[in-house]
């Protein structure tokens, strides 16, 4: 339940990140859009949240979610979207360091609440 609630707050700032960056700025659609949020909240919960921030810290952590970030809008953006390969690289950076500003503070948030960690920041699915 706990992930669920967690997973839901990073989508829905992944979102408003991805829509104001990719949709208005570089004119995705909405689906890509979307399908570009789904798959990047997953992976960088997974790697970012639950790997390496308990192993590191909230800054190494939020640098990580840079290329984390950006590998995968990238990537999945040059398989579903028509914009060219340039115009993605460039939107993919702005992406990644406005979302890695927002994940310093989701990070945050994770650690004082101890969300998923115990007091020694390692990951306690049970918690």
């Amino acid at each position: 339940m706990v992930h669920g609630k967690v997973l839901a707050i990073k989508g829905l700032m992944t979102f408003g990140i991805l829509l104001l960056i990719l949709g208005l700025m570089f004119s995705m659609s909405l689906t890509n859009v979307l399908i570009t949020t789904i798959a990047l909240a997953v992976i960088s919960y997974l790697v970012g949240d639950l790997y390496i921030l308990p192993k590191t810290n909230n800054v190494i952590a939020s640098l990580s979610d840079i290329g984390i970030a950006f590998l995968v809008i990238w990537l999945l953006s040059m398989g579903i979207s028509s914009l060219g390969i340039g115009t993605l690289a460039g939107g993919a950076i702005i992406a990644s360091v406005v979302l890695a500003v927002g994940e310093f503070f989701f990070h945050d948030y994770l650690l004082r609440n101890y969300i998923g960690f115990d007091r020694k920041y390692t990951y306690s699915p049970n918690h």
